[in-house]
């Protein structure tokens, strides 16, 4: 299968990345000494397609794309060079409509609200705190799960360009950051300039107020409202038939409440259960799929959180009766819970 997509004509359950996020990762990764032309060759992968802005790469495609420069460079931390290649057309339309917000708040509130444009893959948050704000960032594989890498390369970038949106070196209060520290920290020391938080719930950006509220060089509100229409017109063409997507969001959504019924989940999006079926079985799934895809893919990000017990893991998957999550991760994976962890050095 070519693993490059165009948007109009694209497999509808795979998430993906748009070309301009994929290229300044390719930059980030070819300052890092490795060899993408290659590389896009041994992955099946148009390197051509990078500068047709209307392309966009599968998921899976982009998380290997990690996992190999990873292995040929050695450097497990080389997503943090993505704070080098800062350029507002790497966040498509998005990164124009941050440049001409009034100040990083309302910024970072477009950004929430048009991610999809960058990357299916990512879920934000953005969040006021008793003295400040926060950023928060999760990384959705499709059938693989994610690469650390494409998490910390996401934070490295987007505070590297709110220090060059804003002429200053801002240090957030904290930055966190999933999984065990680095046997070498000081690359994150390097790039962040900020109290670093490992083993965190999320990956984030913790904010000081003033920074966030600050008025920003480049604002211009006319301008401002004509990106918004911009990405608005994007967003509605590229997600009006991405019922999978839309529904696999909601199922993450509601699954800490118990299994989400199929009605509603059709409430939640405003279709009729007739409706969302057909949908979905247009986009090559059923419910009763996606639900077990989507329990699936939280499952082993859950179990990468070595903080979390396995009761806790079967209850946020929507498990009633933790045997249930047990039968179905040895029918996942072939192996218990137990046995994934300690084969991964999680235990």
């Amino acid at each position: 299968m070519a693993l490059l997509i165009d948007h109009k004509n694209k497999t509808m359950s795979e998430r993906t990345t748009s070309s301009n996020w994929a290229l300044a990762i390719v930059q980030a990764l070819e300052l890092g000494g490795v060899d993408c032309t290659s590389l896009f060759a041994e992955l099946g992968m148009d390197y051509a397609a990078l500068s047709d802005p209307d392309a966009r790469f599968p998921q899976d495609g982009m998380t290997r794309l990690w996992q190999r420069a990873v292995a040929l460079s050695g450097n497990p931390a080389i997503g943090l060079n993505m704070a080098q290649v800062v350029r507002p057309a790497s966040f498509h339309v998005v990164g124009y409509a941050l440049m001409s917000s009034r100040n990083l708040r309302d910024g970072f509130t477009r950004l929430v609200r048009y991610q999809r444009i960058i990357g299916e893959g990512a879920d934000l948050n953005f969040l006021p705190q008793p003295d400040g704000y926060a950023l928060t960032l999760a990384i959705h594989g499709d059938r693989l799960p994610p690469a650390r890498q494409s998490a910390e390369a996401s934070l490295a970038y987007c505070l590297a360009f709110c220090r060059w949106m804003t002429g200053k070196p801002m240090r957030p209060r904290e930055i966190r950051l999933q999984g065990p520290p680095p046997a070498d920290p000081a690359p994150y020391q390097q790039v962040f300039q900020a109290p670093l938080k490992f083993n965190a719930e999320h990956y984030g950006l913790i904010f000081e107020r003033a920074d966030l509220e600050a008025p920003l060089p480049s604002a211009n509100e006319a301008l401002a409202q004509l990106h918004d229409r911009f990405a608005g017109e994007y967003l509605a063409r590229f997600c009006s038939s991405r019922v999978t997507h839309q529904a696999r969001q909601v199922l993450c959504r509601l699954l800490p409440q118990g299994e989400p019924r199929r009605e509603v989940v059709a409430q939640t999006l405003h279709l009729s259960q007739r409706t969302l079926q057909r949908r979905l079985q247009e986009e090559g799934t059923s419910y009763q799929q996606l639900l077990d895809d989507t329990r699936r893919e939280l499952a082993e990000q859950y179990l990468g959180q070595v903080d979390l017990t396995l009761l806790e893991v079967a209850y946020l998957l929507g498990f009633a009766d933790p045997s249930n999550f047990f039968r179905a991760f040895r029918r996942w994976f072939g192996e218990t819970p137990g046995e994934y962890r300690s084969r991964r050095g999680l235990a």
